[in-house]
C-alpha cells in the first residue's frame, strides 16, 4: 500500500461505523501469571493444549534475547501454523467475538483479530516497545470465486521508528513484508494500548481509544482471569 499504515485516510472514522472494541492491554505493567495460564490450559481443554501453552511460553522466553527481526518471525509463524483460521461464527457461535490468546490456542481456530491480539500478546510479553506496535483494521483486496472484493481484515503493524514504514504480521500472507508490498491492504485504522491513530496524524487521536468498551472491558477481565493482567 503506498501510503503504508502510518495513519488512515477517509473523512469518517471506520470505528464509528464498526464500534471499535479492542484488546490492548498494557502488560508491560500487567501482572502477568503465565503459570496460571498454563493451569487453566490443562483444566479448560486438555494436555494438547496446555503443550500448546509450555511452547507458547518457552516461545516468549527465547524471543526476549533475540533481535526484533526474528521475534516478530517467532510470533507471526507460532500462530499462522498452530491456529487455523475460520469466521467467528464457527469458532465461537457468534458474529463478533475477541478471543484472549488462552481462548485461541484452546479452540485451535479463529479469525484474523484473534490472529492480531495473539501476536500483539506474544510480542509485548517478549519485551517489544508497545510503542512500536499497532493492531491494524484494513479493507483487504481478496480474490475468490465471484471476482475481487473488499473485506474487513485485521493485523499486527511493526514500527522500526515513529515515522518508519512498518512490517506487517497478517495470517493471509505469512512473510512478514513492509506494507509497501500489500497493495492488497487499505489501511482503515491502527491502535495499541496508548492510543488510536487516524488519519495521517502522527500522534494519537486519543489516549483513550474507543467508544464503545463493552467487548474490551469483557475481554480484559477474561485476559486478566487467565494470567494476562
Amino acid at each position: 500500500m503506498a501510503s503504508s499504515l502510518k495513519g488512515i485516510s477517509g473523512k469518517r472514522p471506520y470505528y464509528v461505523i464498526i464500534g471499535i472494541t479492542f484488546f490492548a492491554v498494557s502488560l508491560a505493567v500487567a501482572q502477568v501469571n503465565l503459570a496460571l495460564t498454563r493451569d487453566l490450559a490443562l483444566s479448560r481443554y486438555g494436555p494438547d493444549t496446555a503443550n500448546m501453552v509450555d511452547n507458547w511460553q518457552a516461545q516468549i522466553e527465547t524471543m526476549k534475547s533475540l533481535p526484533a527481526k526474528e521475534q516478530l518471525t517467532r510470533a507471526n509463524r507460532f500462530f499462522n501454523s498452530r491456529i487455523r483460521w475460520t469466521q467467528d461464527s464457527e469458532a465461537w457461535g457468534k458474529n463478533d467475538y475477541w478471543a484472549t490468546p488462552l481462548e485461541l490456542m484452546g479452540r485451535g481456530m479463529g479469525d484474523c483479530e484473534d490472529f492480531a491480539i495473539a501476536k500483539y500478546t506474544t510480542l509485548v510479553l517478549a519485551g517489544v516497545d508497545i510503542d512500536k506496535l499497532r493492531i491494524t483494521y484494513v479493507k483487504a483486496r481478496i480474490t475468490g470465486s465471484n471476482g475481487v472484493k473488499n473485506t474487513a481484515h485485521m493485523v499486527l503493524a511493526y514500527y522500526p521508528t515513529a515515522t518508519g514504514e512498518p512490517l506487517i504480521l497478517d495470517n493471509l500472507v505469512t512473510d512478514i513484508l513492509p506494507a509497501s508490498q500489500r497493495p492488497d491492504l487499505t489501511p482503515v485504522y491502527g491502535f495499541n494500548s496508548k492510543g488510536l491513530w487516524v488519519g495521517s496524524a502522527t500522534t494519537p487521536a486519543t489516549t483513550r481509544p474507543g467508544t464503545k468498551l463493552s467487548r474490551w472491558r469483557n475481554l480484559l477481565r477474561r485476559a486478566s482471569a487467565e494470567g494476562l493482567g
